[in-house]
């Protein structure tokens, strides 16, 4: 037999095995005077638990949450953005609040007061998200360190409509490409130039590309790898790695270039730095761009990413469909692409509203025929 004792303690239950039970008529064992004194001491033994919810911070979550991110393989620009969120504005607003502490009126002061600084709601919607993540992972059941998001509910700011963006024209980009900056990047540059407007790929993969990712019996150049934050890494989503038309102006450009080139061998960098051999700077090759954009008498303002957008228009004005154009652009959501629907032909609008309304009055003038 065996004496136990139990009670409760900041919400919690403790039990604990006191010792053995004294036999009528022996010297061994507890009398239940002795087992309630031994009780009294293990009470006064035991120290407050205190919940991990109420004793992890933010900031102390976030590097659990880090780990997590690099333990499930997320890509390294998705872990600096992470990285960035919590360095810039969560560890800063929070402090050494603990994680179980943080209400729903805290997260709406954070937004606000990002608000204040003029930060865009884009990117407010963006923070916030990742607050949200960071506490979906506390409150996994296998941690239990929070036992809510309060970022659900949240009343995000509203992103402005999408006022349209910038591209070349079709004059403009030849342009551009002749007036490509003289020296050891010319020849890669008008290169770069012409396959970045005319096959939409975004910087990263053009940085990734490789020769033998440039098939030419089949006027297509596949997107199998992606550069970002210094590092070869997969397309930035599922639907990024893809296969994109090559049309002949590219196809020619890309074989001067690779003949210039000394024919390089098939896994080698298509656009590497001639000076290093590694990857392309990003930096360099917009301000030899916005070099090139000056001498063609063009809009110095223009970014790469331009170029990606001047593939899309000019295929939606030539009337890809847009499902199609979602593929080769390797966009995750139909709704980026159909931003580009507003350059879409319309030459039979006006037809088929007359259709529509066939039968009706012409609105042609005729003289009444009726007596006085």
């Amino acid at each position: 037999m065996t004496w136990y004792g139990k009670w409760r303690h900041n919400g919690t239950q403790v039990k604990r095995r006191v010792g053995p039970k004294r036999a009528e008529g022996s010297r061994d064992g507890l009398t239940r005077r002795a087992a309630e004194a031994e009780l009294r001491r293990l009470i006064g033994e035991v120290k407050p638990v205190v919940p991990a919810s109420e004793a992890l911070t933010i900031a102390e979550v976030g590097r659990h949450y880090m780990a997590h991110l690099e333990r499930a393989g997320r890509k390294l620009s998705t872990r600096l953005a992470v990285e960035s969120t919590l360095r810039v504005h969560l560890e800063p607003f929070f402090g050494d609040r603990a994680v179980g502490s943080v209400t729903h009126e805290d997260v709406i002061d954070l937004m606000v007061l990002m608000e204040s600084k003029g930060i865009a709601p884009k990117t407010i919607r963006n923070q916030l998200g990742t607050l949200s993540a960071l506490f979906n992972y506390a409150k996994n059941p296998r941690r239990r360190w929070a036992t809510w998001n309060p970022c659900e509910g949240i009343e995000l700011p509203a992103v402005p409509a999408h006022d349209g963006f910038r591209y070349l024209e079709l004059d403009q980009l030849d342009a551009l490409v002749a007036n490509a900056q003289p020296g050891p990047y010319e020849a890669l540059d008008r290169a770069l130039y012409r396959t970045a407007a005319m096959t939409g790929l975004r910087s990263g993969e053009l940085i990734a590309l490789r020769w033998r990712d440039v098939d030419w019996p089949a006027s297509a150049i596949r997107v199998r790898s992606n550069y970002v934050c210094g590092e070869f890494g997969s397309p930035k989503s599922k639907r990024s790695t893809r296969s994109v038309p090559m049309a002949d102006q590219v196809a020619g450009e890309l074989e001067r270039y690779y003949q210039a080139s000394g024919e390089p061998a098939e896994g080698e960098l298509v656009f590497p730095s001639p000076k290093s051999g590694g990857p392309l700077d990003k930096s360099a090759a917009l301000r030899r761009m916005r070099r090139a954009l000056k001498a063609a008498r063009l809009d110095e303002g223009h970014r790469f990413h331009d170029l990606r957008h001047t593939f899309g228009t000019a295929m939606a004005a030539a009337g890809v469909p847009m499902r199609t154009l979602q593929e080769w652009m390797g966009h995750r959501d139909i709704q980026t692409t159909q931003r580009y629907a507003d350059y879409a032909p319309r030459t039979r609008d006006a037809e088929l509203v007359a259709a529509a309304f066939a039968g009706t009055d012409t609105g042609v003038l005729r003289e009444d025929q009726h007596t006085a």
